[in-house]
């Protein structure tokens, strides 16, 4: 969580994740310019661009939740904002999967119409934290 200032709360993509993103773009690349095989050059250069766009996505909207005493902003698609005031949010909750023995959590915000999803990486921060602090600034207003 960073603090904008003292109003504004702001979760952002963890800088060890655009990294990250962006050394298997280059490697994925380097891969499709040695692959002896055609599918093979062909699936590396299209993983290369799929990753490489996820990186560039986290550099320009690098902020994917956004709190403050009116409501909150959220990412949408690539890397669009949505503003939603405090009195459209109906619930906020963390939502726990366990799969093949992993464990994953995803921070809801149901608008009633909309449903927004955030994951650790994206916050850079344990979501049932995340969810604490919105359901305690939520709960103020």
């Amino acid at each position: 969580m960073h603090s904008v200032d003292e109003d504004v709360l702001e979760w952002r993509v963890a800088r060890k994740m655009i990294y990250g993103k962006a050394v298997l773009s280059v490697l994925f690349a380097v891969a499709a310019g040695f692959s002896p095989d055609p599918f093979g050059t062909l699936l590396a250069a299209v993983a290369a661009i799929g990753v490489g766009a996820l990186a560039v996505r986290d550099v320009v909207a690098p902020v994917r939740l956004a709190v403050d005493g009116e409501g909150l902003t959220v990412v949408r698609g690539f890397a669009g904002r949505r503003r939603i005031a405090w009195d459209q949010v109906k619930r906020i909750r963390v939502d726990v999967v366990r799969r093949h023995g992993l464990r994953s959590e995803l921070l809801e915000i149901d608008t009633g119409d909309d449903v927004h999803f955030l994951g650790k990486h994206e916050l850079d921060a344990p979501c049932g934290e995340v969810a604490e602090t919105l359901r305690t600034i939520h709960e103020s207003r």
